[in-house]
């Protein structure tokens, strides 16, 4: 059973950058494909950020996409995720995700594992 934790939510200004952290344990971290999702209040959780097993693959949800980046560290079973230029509209509390599949993935259903949500709030 896989077990992941993230990390390094806060509350930032609009226009500051943030990581946010996920470690994993329990599991062979290197052969699950990973993604970042979020849950802003009042809205269903969308998914914002994927990335294979090996990292060869990645995708950005448009929202995103030039300002956020995913990234991982199979050594140190962790999985990263980089905000740059935070706006408003990007509170929300932020979950890992993983599946034991090939590729990357960006629906729910495919979705095996969840962490517990680190909150990100943007001051304007």
């Amino acid at each position: 059973q896989v077990q992941l934790k993230e990390s390094g939510g806060g509350t930032v200004q609009a226009g500051e950058s943030l990581r946010l952290s996920c470690v994993a344990s329990g599991g062979a971290f290197s052969r699950l494909a990973m993604s970042w999702f979020r849950q802003a209040p009042g809205k269903e959780r969308e998914w914002i950020a994927a990335i294979s097993s090996d990292a060869g693959q990645k995708g950005h949800a448009a929202s995103v996409k030039g300002r956020f980046t995913i990234s991982r560290d199979n050594a140190k079973s962790t999985l990263f995720l980089q905000m740059n230029s935070v706006k408003p509209e990007d509170t929300a509390l932020y979950y890992c995700a993983a599946a034991q599949i090939s590729g990357v993935f960006t629906l729910e259903r495919f979705v095996e594992f969840w962490g517990q949500g680190t909150q990100v709030t943007v001051a304007s």
